[in-house]
């Protein structure tokens, strides 16, 4: 047999962090040793968002969902001993990248390495932010500017960076189809190189080096076929838009280079093991086409619809990639796709209705016009109700879920709550506390001194990288570089899309939306109001608004007056919005594992207010202790991702109303 050329496998990567530095360090060295060949930062909440750990809106969420770094201090402890001119870092991080960046780069000469020989990547897509993770502070305008001093000081200073990671991964989870994640990365990508170029901070015979270092981080989704044609498309589109509007002629310059992480939003909490098959079929997708291959993965673990994984189930994911990399033949082949009529016709077909709705947007006036009108917004919470309404109606099947649900008791699940990791309630307590003693440490005359030189510099034209490492080097921290660009460039709150989305789900007669209504005019007219209000509130600094916008579309379409203000506010906001709209039931969304702490402290302001008939329901990834726990405390309902029958949900927090007020209970099926 002739040996044949095997190419070189893609980074393999593990999306993790959690409690502290000092633990996700230790648990970074243990992938790399277990043959992780690149790392992924999840940062927590209140970093992601500009927030120190002593802030009230960061009560709850420090070290929950990610590493919480808040100085030099917490950045030298999380790669302690991993040597950063040998590593190929992704950092998840958007409003503040920057910020994180420059704490990277700081922590890289200290330990004696060249700027120059950093490899890596900062996400610092912000349009996606605003459509549908949350995590964004500052306007667009300001945001973009962010962007574009980091892409031509990475270009410049540490040039094997890829400064922006343009993210449709999250477009996905919100509900895009293949031709809006397509077209609105793409129109992402046209709104940054364009903000670069007439910067005037790179000249033009250096533009080919920016656009290289423009990456993309995308989805992969259970329906292998249409998502690996999505990424020929991606490839293709992506060529002709630097060729022709750029006029880019260097083909390596113009390469589609792009990592991913397969679908979350398809793992199901019901029958989780048949995630894993899924996370195998989404990774295909990505892998199986050598033209269109991801230049990195990480892929997601088989219970993370149930809690935050455990180091085994990350290790489990990670050998998933190995042995398709080192024990299959996909490495010897060239493309297996092309000369393929079927799968040339499906990704013409994505390619012209990708470069028609990019044209659309372009004459809006592009990407940023198009998130500050709404279009955007409107377009994906309309595009994820008709897909949860598929899914109700049994259209489009889940296994386990709507079909096939019978099964046989799981081993893997057979303790639901030592089937995930939990964070020590008591980590937050000691995260501040280190803060505080980092603060009276530093040399404060240096500290404020450099946040002086950066709000000036926001105020004026300079490159903000500058000014943003020298913070670094002074000892400033996250919350604090974050509310001096915040007092400069203002906060910004994106539109929800709710109101403007269109129905999904019909209310004909005989449907069980039909009935629901009916309910809820019924216990209108019981309580002698016009009509049944319901707030939908987001405490914390959880983004995940998918869930919560559904509910409230779907509710306002079953006849209720809906109170929807989008994400992260306080309890005491929350609870200050129930009162004054005189609302009949609290449904509190959050994803993030915050929900032990925020849910009982609205509850608890409620009924202080004297609100006692105001029944309130939480919903999220809440695991079965935490649930018994919060039904104890007095939420009258939880819903999990297990509940996804999103009418059923609307009924049933009608019955609570009714139950809060002592009315009788309706015998109208929902």
């Amino acid at each position: 047999m002739t040996e044949r050329h095997k190419d070189r496998p893609w980074l393999m990567r593990t999306y993790a962090g959690h409690s502290t530095a000092e633990a996700s360090n230790e648990l970074y060295r243990r992938n790399l040793a277990k043959g992780q060949t690149g790392l992924s930062v999840a940062f927590d909440l209140p970093t992601q968002t500009g927030y120190d750990p002593d802030h009230v809106l960061a009560r709850g969420e420090v070290g929950r969902v990610g590493v919480p770094v808040s100085h030099l201090g917490d950045m030298r402890r999380l790669f302690q001993d991993i040597p950063l001119e040998q590593m190929n870092t992704s950092m998840t991080i958007n409003a503040t990248a920057m910020w994180l960046l420059a704490l990277y780069q700081v922590v890289a000469e200290e330990q004696g390495a060249d700027p120059g020989k950093l490899q890596g990547t900062t996400q610092n897509d912000i349009v996606k932010e605003y459509l549908s993770r949350g995590t964004h502070v500052f306007p667009p305008g300001p945001s973009l500017r962010l962007t574009t001093d980091m892409i031509t000081y990475t270009v410049n200073s540490v040039p094997k960076w890829n400064p922006i990671n343009i993210c449709s991964y999250h477009l996905q989870e919100a509900g895009a189809t293949p031709v809006q994640e397509i077209a609105y990365a793409m129109s992402t990508a046209v709104a940054v190189l364009d903000a670069v170029r007439d910067s005037g901070q790179v000249p033009a015979e250096k533009f080919g080096a920016v656009v290289a270092r423009i990456s993309f981080f995308v989805n992969a989704g259970v329906r292998f076929v249409e998502e690996m044609c999505k990424m020929r498309a991606f490839g293709r589109i992506w060529d002709r838009i630097t060729r022709e509007r750029y006029g880019i002629t260097d083909p390596k310059q113009r390469r589609f280079r792009y990592g991913v992480q397969v679908n979350s939003l398809g793992l199901t909490e019901a029958q989780p093991e048949n995630n894993v098959q899924r996370i195998v079929l989404e990774m295909l997708a990505v892998t199986l086409s050598k033209d269109a291959r991801a230049r990195a993965v990480q892929l997601p673990a088989w219970n993370e619809a149930l809690g935050l994984p455990r180091p085994w189930d990350q290790q489990w994911s990670l050998r998933i990639q190995q042995v398709l990399a080192h024990e299959s033949d996909l490495l010897e082949y060239e493309d297996i796709f092309d000369g393929s009529r079927v799968i040339e016709a499906k990704v013409e077909s994505l390619v012209e209705e990708a470069l028609e709705e990019i044209d659309r947007i372009e004459q809006m006036g592009g990407a940023m016009a198009a998130v500050e009108s709404g279009y955007l917004k409107s377009e994906l919470v309309a595009s994820h109700a008709a897909r949860r309404a598929r899914i109700e109606s049994g259209e489009e099947k889940i296994i386990g879920v709507n079909v096939h649900e019978a099964t046989e008791p799981s081993p893997l699940t057979a303790d639901l709550d030592g089937a995930i990791m939990t964070v020590d309630p008591e980590n937050e307590a000691r995260v501040v506390a280190a803060l505080h003693a980092w603060r009276d440490a530093r040399d404060e005359a240096r500290a404020t001194e450099s946040l002086a030189a950066l709000k000036k510099a926001a105020a004026g034209t300079d490159n903000l990288m500058a000014a943003t490492v020298e913070c670094a080097r002074a000892g400033v921290t996250t919350g604090e570089w974050s509310w001096a660009l915040r007092d400069v460039f203002g906060e910004f709150r994106a539109p929800t899309g709710v109101s403007s989305a269109p129905v999904a789900v019909t209310a004909e007669p005989g449907t069980p939306l039909a009935a629901v209504r009916a309910k809820v005019a019924r216990t209108a007219e019981d309580l002698g109001c016009g009509r049944l209000r319901l707030l939908v509130g987001k405490p914390g600094l959880d983004g995940h608004s998918n869930g919560a916008e559904q509910i409230a579309v779907r509710a306002r379409d079953a006849g209720f007056e809906v109170v929807y203000q989008g994400i992260r506010l306080t309890p005491e906001q929350i609870v200050s919005a129930a009162l004054a709209e005189d609302v009949h039931c609290v449904g509190l969304s959050i994803l993030s594992g915050s929900h032990a702490e925020l849910v009982p402290d609205v509850l608890h302001r409620l009924r202080a207010a004297g609100a006692d008939d105001v029944p309130v329901i939480a919903g999220g990834i809440i695991p079965p202790a935490d649930a018994a726990a919060l039904v104890r405390a007095g939420v009258a309902a939880v819903f999990t991702p297990k509940d996804f029958g999103i009418t059923e949900i609307i009924g049933r927090i009608v019955d609570e109303i009714r139950k809060a007020n002592e009315l009788d209970p309706l015998e109208v099926p929902a």
